[in-house]
């Protein structure tokens, strides 16, 4: 089962959609018309076509079993008194004082452009159920890191 925002399942729902109802039929055109163009065996068009069907037919169980198995929080139930799931937490990197604020997200929602780092991260794991105030270390690939909460929010 998979925790997950409303917002990040909208997305993979319309990303299931618009594979489904575009992506799919615009590649069955493609092999189909490569097809037209006669002996198979050194077609590279419907080589291509095949494999991208063979991509987008994966893509699309996947998101079905993860759409499947997910489940969305009410954002009303979550309380801001500890890091969770859909949290935005501001903090201190101790070492070079720097700050730095993140969403902890779903594996699925996770975008570091957008600030958001999966709840499966070394980061988030070492944060969650942890307070304002509280230092965590982490060690990540640079190394240890000593982080400071300084605000939770939802």
């Amino acid at each position: 089962m998979e925790y997950m925002s409303q917002e990040g399942f909208d997305k993979l729902v319309n990303e299931l959609k618009h594979l489904e109802s575009v992506d799919l039929p615009a590649c069955k055109d493609a092999i189909s018309e490569a097809r037209d163009k006669g002996d198979l065996s050194e077609n590279f068009e419907y080589h291509a076509a095949k494999r991208e069907q063979g991509r987008l037919l994966s893509r699309i169980s996947f998101l079905q079993k993860v759409l499947e198995n997910a489940r969305v929080i009410d954002t009303n139930l979550l309380g801001s008194e500890c890091v969770g799931l859909l949290s935005k937490v501001e903090m201190t990197n101790l070492n070079n004082n720097s700050k730095m604020t993140y969403t902890i997200a779903s594996p699925h929602e996770a975008n570091l452009r957008e600030g958001k780092i999966s709840i499966k991260s070394p980061i988030a794991q070492a944060l969650l159920n942890k307070k304002v105030g509280d230092v965590v270390e982490v060690r990540v690939p640079a190394g240890m890191v000593k982080l400071r909460i300084e605000s939770i929010t939802l």
